[in-house]
Order: C-alpha cells, then sequence, then structure tokens
C-alpha cells in the first residue's frame, strides 16, 4: 500500500505565486493541494514558518562516473544533490569513457538506477569522430546532444571553435544543442602571451583575461548566428560575461525560444576579485570574471535574457586543483548549495523567491521538456523540496557530502537550509538524515507534440 504523506500549513513557492496550503502526497506523485484534513493514516509533516519549492533540476553536472570514481560518483553526488534540494540533474558526456555513443549512454542510465538517489537524465555527446553517426541515429527521446567538457579530450571538440561541423549540425539536427562557448584561437594566443612572462606558473587571476570576454563573445555570437540561419534549437551552456546578454531574447516565453542559455552559480557567486583568496579553487571554464559580468549575468537573470541556472558542478581531487595555473583541473563542486546561494541573495533582496523557483525548478523542465516535474502540480511527481528560511549555518569539511571532501564555500555562512528533500514521493532527506531505500529515476521528455 502507498505511502500517503501530508504537508501541513506550508508556505508554497510555485508557478509565480506563493501562498500557505496543504500538500498530500499519495506514492510517487503529488494528489492533492489545497486545504486538506488530516487522516489517522497520513504521515503529517507541519510545514508552518517553511517553504515548499518544486525540487531543482540542475541542468549541468559532472558526477564522474564511469571512469573517474577516484573524485565523484552517481552515488555521492546525487546524495549531495538532495541534501541540497536537487531532486533531477542532468549529467554531461566527458566521463571515461567519453559518452559518444548510445551504448555507453544506456550504461550510464543502468549504472544511476543502482546509485542515484536523484532522477537523472545524461547527454549525449558530441564531437568531430561521432557527428555524422549521431545525424542518423533516432535521438527523439534524448534530453539533448552537447560538446561539453569533450574538450579535455583534445582539442577541435568544442563545436563553437568549429563553423563547419555547425552548420551541419543545426541544419540537421532537430532536438536540443547545448554547447560550450568560448574561441580556443584566442584562448590560445592569450596563453601564449602570459607563458612569455611567467612560464607554467601563470597566475590565476590571469585566468579571465586568458579565458577572456572577447573570446567567450565572439564563439556565442557566431553560434547564435549560425543557429539562426537554419531555425536550430541551441542552448549556449554556463554564459560568463554581461556582454554575452544582449545576444539573446526575452519578448517571447520560454516554451517558444530557439536560442537558449543559462548561468552557472558561480558566475553569480564569485568575481574576479575572490581568486587572490580562492586560487585555482575558484579556477572553471569559462572563468570567473569581473563584479560588472555577475551584476551584468544577475539583471539578464531577472529580465528572462537568461533562462535558467545551473551548477556545472564539476568535482576534482583537491591535488588536482591546487597544482600550477596550466596543470589546475578546472571546476568546482556545486551541487550541495546551489539553492541556499540562490536564497542568500534573496536574503539580501537581490531576486525573488518567485523567480528562483523559476529558474532552478519550472525551465529547467521547460527547456528539457521533462515529463511531469518541475512544478507542483496535481498529478506531478512529488519532487519537492521543503526550506528554513531562518536556519543560518556554515559550510565546513564536517557537512560537506562532495567525495572530493572540499568545497570553494568553506567557511560561508547561509541563512537558509534545505530540511526535508521528496523524491518521487520518497522521503530521502530528512534534517542530516537520508533514507536511501528508494532510488531516482530516469527523466522522461514529453513528446514534441506536446
Amino acid at each position: 500500500m502507498s505511502t500517503s504523506t501530508l504537508i501541513q500549513q506550508v508556505t508554497l513557492v510555485n508557478e509565480g505565486q506563493i501562498q500557505v496550503t496543504d500538500i498530500l502526497i499519495v506514492g510517487e506523485r503529488i494528489r492533492e493541494i489545497g486545504s486538506i484534513p488530516a487522516q489517522d493514516e497520513f504521515v503529517v509533516i507541519d510545514g508552518k514558518g517553511k517553504y515548499l519549492l518544486p525540487g531543482v533540476i540542475d541542468g549541468q553536472v559532472h558526477f564522474r562516473e564511469p571512469g573517474l570514481t577516484h573524485k565523484a560518483d552517481l552515488h555521492s553526488e546525487s546524495k549531495a544533490a538532495v541534501a541540497g534540494g536537487v531532486t533531477s540533474f542532468i549529467d554531461m558526456p566527458n566521463t571515461r569513457p567519453n559518452t559518444l555513443n548510445l551504448e555507453f549512454l544506456a550504461e550510464k542510465y543502468q549504472i544511476a538506477s543502482q546509485k542515484s538517489l536523484a532522477n537523472y537524465g545524461f547527454l549525449l555527446g558530441i564531437n568531430g569522430e561521432n557527428l555524422d553517426e549521431v545525424l542518423q541515429w533516432d535521438t527523439s527521446g534524448l534530453l539533448a546532444i552537447t560538446d561539453d567538457g569533450l574538450y579535455f579530450s583534445g582539442k577541435g571538440n568544442i563545436l563553437a571553435d568549429r563553423p563547419d561541423m555547425l552548420e551541419k549540425i543545426f541544419s540537421t539536427y532537430k532536438g536540443l544543442i547545448a554547447i560550450h562557448s568560448e574561441k580556443e584561437e584566442i584562448i590560445e594566443k592569450n596563453e601564449e602571451i602570459y607563458r612569455e612572462q611567467y612560464g607554467e606558473d601563470v597566475p590565476v587571476k590571469f585566468h579571465p583575461l586568458i579565458r577572456s570576454e572577447q573570446a567567450c563573445f565572439e564563439a556565442t555570437e557566431r553560434a547564435i548566428s549560425l543557429a539562426e540561419k537554419h531555425g536550430a534549437r541551441l542552448h549556449i551552456l554556463h554564459l560568463s560575461t554581461a556582454k554575452e546578454t544582449a545576444l539573446f531574447r526575452n519578448d517571447i516565453p520560454l516554451s517558444e525560444k530557439k536560442i537558449t542559455t543559462e548561468v552557472s552559480v558561480h558566475h553569480l557567486w564569485f568575481t574576479d576579485r575572490d581568486y587572490e583568496k580562492k586560487g585555482t579553487l575558484i579556477k572553471w571554464n569559462p572563468a570567473i570574471k569581473t563584479q560588472q559580468d555577475a551584476e551584468g549575468l544577475l539583471a539578464a537573470l531577472l529580465d528572462d535574457r537568461i533562462d535558467l541556472i545551473t551548477t556545472d558542478h564539476a568535482p576534482h581531487a583537491l591535488e588536482e586543483k591546487l597544482k600550477p595555473y596550466f596543470q589546475s583541473m578546472s571546476g568546482a563542486p556545486l551541487v550541495q548549495h546551489s539553492l541556499v546561494c540562490l536564497l542568500e541573495f534573496f536574503h539580501q533582496g537581490k531576486i525573488s523567491l518567485e523567480k528562483i523557483t523559476e529558474k532552478m525548478c519550472h525551465n529547467p523542465a521547460i527547456l528539457y521538456r521533462i515529463k511531469e516535474r518541475g512544478f507542483v502540480r496535481e498529478g506531478y511527481f512529488a519532487d519537492l523540496v521543503l526550506v528554513d528560511l531562518n536556519h543560518p549555518w556554515t559550510v565546513s569539511k564536517e557537512n560537506i557530502l562532495y567525495k572530493c571532501g572540499w568545497s570553494p564555500l568553506e567557511g560561508t555562512t547561509f541563512h537558509s537550509q534545505v530540511t526535508h528533500t521528496w523524491v518521487n514521493g520518497q522521503l530521502v532527506f530528512e534534517k542530516g538524515t537520508f533514507h536511501e531505500g528508494a532510488k531516482g529515476k530516469a527523466l522522461e521528455v514529453w513528446d514534441l507534440k506536446n
């Protein structure tokens, strides 16, 4: 018999509204929203003074399995995710082997079905070697294809650097194409300038000048131009400059957009002023840039030129991060702390709860056409997160759940805390305790006609 859970008198943030209500979960789904009397068989959760949001859908993570499990795996990172209110994630293809065919893609789904506490989706990688094959496969059930992370496997794998490949994909592929947008030619020239001056140990403060605004803008401008030429669906991953935001529209709903973008939490949270203290711990590609860029990205998020918030969660072993500039790995873990970062911006008066929910929960579901998730609606899967907005806590080694064991946010105090997380109606996280009996489900996409 299905467990029934009643969340009483909770403040629900959903679809642009905030209201005090009750939520009844029966089995995997939301049965009813409204004034609901308790019954003996219900598990009752007192929601008074707490805020309930749809579970966060993180549209860009690197959970490292298979092949790189010394730094992360699907169990450890999904555990960190649900502790942070993330109930679904979309993982990139730069595992080992790279996810460049349907066989490896199916293998990742199989591993996740046994290990992940959160719901899961995986993107198919595309590069020069598998392009012709991918364009012949039936990919109608996939969330998207992407080149993200594949530059680690060798030069020439960033699609934004290959207009010939973009032309071929945009003229043929009907699904969503998500790309890492930087111009490698510009980056390489900048690297040589700083190598001549500093050798192999370039100070990390020059990272945003090497992976520069120009490198980002020129790549994004060209990719958008080619996508518009062919009417393709293009998603620019982890936008990092204010200048790029002018290339995107906000005059039509997301469901009608063919050109979309996102911002990752770190490009809002950190600026180039933080390199002095944080060093290579905040080395990401694209680079964290100026205060003006962070402010411009937030403004574009608020006025809907930027469509969603992701983490680009990319854990590395600490020793991999602390190497000299050119050897230090790019990326850092964030999935446990993304929601509380945005809630901190709420406390600072920078963003509303409704907008956070739109960009972290609703819009990823709309963009990737994820079926029956991302909203608190009767009949939808009960992916839910309960938050206490007035429960200060500090990030420390003791409460970090990432397998890599560190965070660039160590020492940061947040005013909000995730107290409960439900995935498919199952309470998987409760005030620091995990219930790992049930595993997450594969994300399904709506039929293109819907």
